[in-house]
């Protein structure tokens, strides 16, 4: 029986107590939940639904809670109910029906932990998206492992999801860039303002390969045949090493299209028409201090020019044109002061930010070696990249090491730990359990040792302490990914593979053995054992896929 399944026994028990008393039935909820008691002693699940509703129909709750507990305690499956404090219920499973989520969970395969919490959302997430001026650096990779854990989760809960990545090619370090490209290719320093590293001096020498007329051209056409080429190049790069690290995006938006398309004008017109534009010193002024924010914000300047903000306001408004519902937004942690303007932005359109709009700020990553922070890239100059990171650890623990703090922590990545073969690194803590349930699973295969049918599986027969552990343990695997997805926090899916599953699964496989040894007879103990196992690699193969790492058979 499943966390699910039992909250609906609850629920039932509950209308057949309402009906015997006549209490209006209008009182009760559509759906309950039970929890795990953070005391095993408490029962295998408690539920609070007697204290939620016994003032809405005027009983006392220890008085409700006998009356459901009575009930519940003649459903199938449910061994014991006790009653504790002012009327919580703390539930006990018979073994046969804590081990049938064994069965469960395998029979799912892939889909066990899925659900329809969020369907009917249309959800645009936009992260990384890194000016196409140099290679990712630790920041921009912290969001491309975290931004594409959350979009799996988001779609694993039933959320139709649009990944994008903003592709920032028009402005004034569009034009540092290729000044830096020129220089480099003329032998000349680097511009004060430019671009530094060795890629700079690559990517001019790969455009002047495919563009050798640019050598013959003066300086303002060979810069633009360089802005072109170069931002192309660098881009190419860029997308080629995300796919590397595991990350691929539904959209690449331009933002020079913003402005080919007249979207940035559209915008200004939307924004005129809500009534929350004026004129003043010949620029045109978006009055975002009506909602919130410290101050109105320029959209196009006197000269004409259209300012950054413009763009922001011209790009939230195509994500919504597009049918998105939820905008979610994930920036750097030097962008936390975007959050007032962008929640204004969107209330000037007639949005609820509250509801349309999400940013997500992201805290700071050092790289340790030997316990001191890396500063410098072999190849960026004056950042660490993500080919750095991968060099130094991997792209598995990477996307772990990444994914396993929340977002808005700053972090340190000690290379020695996340390179050891050993449980105090989380990556390897989890991907072992992988390891070790498939290692099991080809011993079992071995010795003749198989499942069987789903028909004749015992699961009354899992009733060792070790095993009711571990059953619990893969029982809150739906409830951790809805709640991760929910709250975008892609850690807690990290963390329960760590502190819930690991060692309950190594527990479990200390004294509970899988496999006969020598001679000794299969017994439907070790078919049903056998079927544990098989669920727990399941429930984390599916865990470390959603977020991107892999489950390794070996190790």
């Amino acid at each position: 029986m499943t966390p699910a399944e039992l909250a609906s026994v609850v629920l039932a028990a509950a209308h057949a107590v309402f009906e015997q008393r006549g209490l209006d039935r209008a009182a009760l909820p559509v759906s309950t939940v039970v929890e795990r008691p953070r005391n095993p002693e408490h029962g295998d699940y408690a539920s609070t639904l007697a204290l939620q509703l016994s003032k809405k129909v005027g009983v006392p709750p220890r008085e409700l809670a006998a009356a459901l507990a009575d009930e519940l305690g003649r459903a199938v499956g449910v061994k014991s109910v006790e009653i504790a404090g002012p009327g919580f219920l703390n539930i006990r499973l018979d073994a046969a029906a804590a081990g049938q989520l064994a069965r469960v969970i395998v029979e799912a395969g892939a889909e066990y932990g899925r659900s329809d919490r969020l369907a009917g959302e249309k959800i645009n997430l936009e992260f990384v998206s890194a000016n196409p001026t140099g290679p990712v650096h630790i920041g921009g990779v912290r969001w491309a492992a975290v931004g594409d854990a959350l979009s799996r989760l988001l779609r694993a809960t039933g959320a139709e999801v649009g990944t994008e990545y903003y592709f920032n090619d028009a402005g004034s370090q569009i034009d540092r860039f290729a000044r830096s490209l020129l220089a480099a290719a003329k032998g000349e320093q680097v511009p004060e303002d430019g671009y530094g590293g060795a890629y700079i001096a690559e990517i001019a020498t790969e455009v002047q390969a495919r563009r050798p007329e640019v050598r013959s051209l003066d300086d303002a056409a060979a810069q633009e045949i360089f802005r072109v080429e170069g931002v192309a190049l660098m881009f190419d790069e860029i997308r080629a090493s995300l796919r590397d690290f595991g990350v691929e995006f539904d959209t690449y938006f331009n933002e020079k299209d913003l402005h080919d398309r007249g979207e940035l004008d559209l915008a200004l017109a939307r924004l005129r028409q809500q009534g929350h534009l004026y004129e003043s010193e010949g620029a045109t002024w978006l009055r975002t201090t009506d909602f919130g924010d410290d101050k109105d914000r320029v959209l196009r300047k006197s000269n004409g020019e259209w300012t950054y903000f413009a763009a922001d306001c011209a790009y939230y408004l195509d994500k919504r044109e597009r049918g998105f519902e939820r905008v979610v937004i994930m920036l750097g942690a030097d962008h936390h002061g975007y959050i007032g303007r962008m929640k204004a932005m969107s209330a000037c359109f007639g949005d609820d930010p509250e509801r349309n709009l999400e940013i997500l700020i992201g805290q700071l990553v050092n790289l340790l070696r030997d316990g001191a922070p890396m500063r410098m890239s072999k190849r960026a100059g004056t950042v660490i990249t993500l080919e750095d990171l991968v060099e130094a650890i991997g792209v598995d623990a990477s996307r772990y090491a990444l994914a396993r703090y929340s977002s808005d922590s700053p972090i340190d990545i000690d290379i020695e730990l996340w390179t050891k073969a050993k449980n105090d690194n989380p990556v390897y803590k989890v991907q072992y359990v992988a390891a070790r349930t498939a290692g099991v699973a080809r011993n079992a295969a071995e010795v003749g040792l198989v499942r069987g049918d789903a028909d004749a599986f015992r699961p009354e027969l899992l009733d060792h302490e070790k095993e009711n552990t571990l059953l619990k343990a893969l029982a809150q695997f739906p409830a951790v990914v809805a709640t991760a997805a929910e709250l975008r926090e892609p850690h807690r899916v990290a963390r329960y593979l760590e502190e819930d599953i690991a060692p309950s699964y190594h527990r479990f496989y200390d004294d509970c053995r899988v496999v006969p040894r020598g001679d000794e007879e299969i017994t439907d103990l070790h078919r049903a054992r056998l079927w544990l196992n098989d669920a727990t690699r399941t429930v984390v193969a599916n865990g470390l896929f959603l977020l991107g790492v892999s489950a390794p058979e070996r190790m």
